[in-house]
């Protein structure tokens, strides 16, 4: 049986045996051919029971059909459904080598990520300072310190941190690190990795100055020097001077990745903008039985990547989907990258980069709609999401299956709305995008903010979104992406009535958003997203309900058991 499973640390569920169970045939006065024809009837009746590998009863189970159909059991059989129904249905028709008592708890399909970054988040795992949640510069120079003094090496490497959770909200700047680490190459990238903190002797390195000039991207100069802070194009100069890993260690990185995953109920994630180097990894583990998580991997749009991957066609594996390419719009809010079609409101002076010429993302969605291919395409401002709906509409001409995405979809122009629905361009949307930007967006955007993060508007003009985390931009975990689709609050429940609470989405729709719609977005709404039969047996116990508990309960929920084929 080709069917593995985890067990978290937390606990798991029993697993009964199949024990012979002592028939009530107590009237001694019974007579012999009666006794005889009541064996005859359950040796029968044990005969026409079919054979499975597993069973899950006692169980409320949300399939995530079409019609939200709720269930009580289910048969797994090599890896995928073969019947889901009532008590009766299951246990009076199969018999398993292995029986899971459900006892009563919940049971979801198996929760997919519709936008993250795999490798990247299991190569943090593994090389990289963790500098999320730092309060204060102070609080990243001492996490650094920590981790150099664990984990020594030539790079001294972090990510993660956000000057808006800072007093004040302000960019840090080079000379703390020429203080705290003399003479080191320093590179700390943002928490959305559009901005990142260098030494001076990565500036060097990089041969930027004061007045360095790149495309798409922008080095900060303050008192005539450089500060260190290097913003998209130009931080990726930097980024690639860093050693890559070797392979053993990248090998590491994806299995810690996909242990972490699945301990969260993640079953299928993302791989958003890879290399023929990483996805190639990723198929050889996947076929060595080694890397088991179901992966959609975006090819990176370089034109070797994209020669590559174009003379192959599309790519479908049990585990591997390869038919999407990732391109970028814009960069991001939080460093005020993103762009948009007015100044932004607290730094008038900007509007925000577009990073790539038009010539260039014409040649990409040439070469994807000649191949097949997905466009799924990072526009974060109102103006980056209408400058690549522009560049869309040209293709798309109208309504399409062909899935061509706008990753983010943070700012929208109040005109813009309709066009994803007159050209069937897909809203892919993290919602912890949201909580996590709720209290400083309104000072970047002003009135604006009424449009973003509108996950209830942007829904309505195709009838469904994707929904993802971005980790390690942010927490991998789907329970805390449906609560902030529903809540749109902070952990702690605050603030009490919910950001712009007119755009959260039902349960229903924040399920599907995490499942089903994800499969859809990515074409495996056949084989995944939803427990029914043919399917792929991915599924999930959960300690509690997220669809019937009190909203404050969500994120305390514990995954019991991951199941994946």
């Amino acid at each position: 049986m080709s069917r593995r499973v985890l067990l978290p640390l937390q606990g798991a569920i029993n697993i009964l045996p199949r024990n012979l169970r002592v028939l009530p045939w107590a009237k001694r006065n019974l007579p012999l051919r009666g006794v005889t024809l009541i064996i005859l009837i359950i040796m029968s009746s044990c005969q026409t029971k079919t054979n499975v590998d597993l069973i899950v009863h006692h169980a409320k189970i949300y399939t995530v059909d079409a019609d939200f159909t709720m269930a009580v059991a289910l048969a797994v059989k090599d890896g995928k459904f073969v019947a889901v129904g009532s008590e009766t249905d299951i246990m009076g028709h199969y018999t398993a080598t292995e029986v899971v008592d459900a006892q009563g708890r919940a049971v979801y399909p198996g929760f997919m990520d519709g936008h993250s970054h795999f490798s990247g988040y299991g190569e943090n795992l593994v090389r990289w300072a963790d500098l999320k949640g730092c309060q204060s510069y102070d609080e990243v120079i001492e996490r650094l310190k920590v981790h150099d003094s664990l984990y020594p090496a030539e790079w001294l490497l972090g990510r993660g941190w956000d000057q808006n959770l800072w007093t004040p909200a302000e960019f840090p700047d080079n000379q703390r690190l020429a203080e705290e680490f003399p003479g080191r190459k320093v590179l700390l990238t943002r928490i959305d990795g559009h901005a990142v903190l260098v030494s001076k002797e990565v500036l060097d390195l990089a041969g930027i100055d004061q007045n360095f000039k790149q495309d798409g991207g922008m080095a900060l100069v303050k008192d005539g020097r450089c500060t260190g802070i290097l913003l998209d194009n130009t931080a990726d100069v930097a980024k690639a001077l860093i050693p890559p890993m070797g392979k053993g260690q990248r090998i590491q990185a994806l299995l810690k990745a996909q242990e972490n995953c699945l301990a969260t109920g993640l079953t299928s994630v993302t791989d958003a903008g890879q290399t023929i180097e990483t996805i190639t990894l990723i198929d050889s583990l996947q076929e060595s039985d080694l890397l088991n998580i179901h992966i959609n991997a975006w090819i990176n749009p370089d034109d070797e990547t994209m020669d590559y991957f174009m003379r192959q066609g599309i790519i479908d594996k049990a585990r591997l989907t390869v038919r999407s390419v990732k391109i970028y719009a814009d960069g991001a809010l939080g460093s005020r990258g993103a762009k948009l079609l007015e100044p932004y409101s607290d730094a008038p002076e900007t509007s925000g980069l577009i990073l790539e010429s038009d010539a260039f993302y014409r040649r990409v969605c040439q070469t994807a709609l000649d191949h097949g291919y997905q466009v799924c395409c990072h526009a974060i401002g109102d103006g980056g999401v209408q400058h690549i709906l522009d560049i869309y509409a040209e293709f798309l001409k109208g309504p399409n299956d062909l899935r061509w995405r706008i990753e983010h979809s943070q700012v929208v122009d109040e005109n813009d709305f309709v066009r994803y629905h007159d050209y069937s361009v897909i809203p892919s949307i993290q919602t912890t995008h949201c909580t996590s930007d709720m209290d400083w967006a309104g000072e970047r955007l002003g009135e604006r903010i009424k449009n973003a993060y509108a996950y209830q508007r942007l829904l309505q003009q195709n009838g469904w979104v994707i929904n993802g985390t971005d980790f390690p931009i942010e927490d991998i975990s789907p329970i805390y992406t449906f609560y902030a689709a529903i809540a749109r609050k902070h952990l702690d429940g605050k603030p009490v009535e919910g950001f712009q609470i007119e755009n959260a989405l039902t349960r229903e729709q924040a399920l599907r958003s995490i499942t089903i719609w994800v499969a859809k977005g990515c074409f495996l709404e056949d084989r995944k997203g939803s427990i029914e039969v043919g399917k792929d047996a991915d599924f999930v116990i959960l300690d509690r309900d997220i669809m019937t508990v009190k909203e404050s309960e969500i994120p305390e929920t514990k995954v019991v058991r991951t199941f994946i084929p």
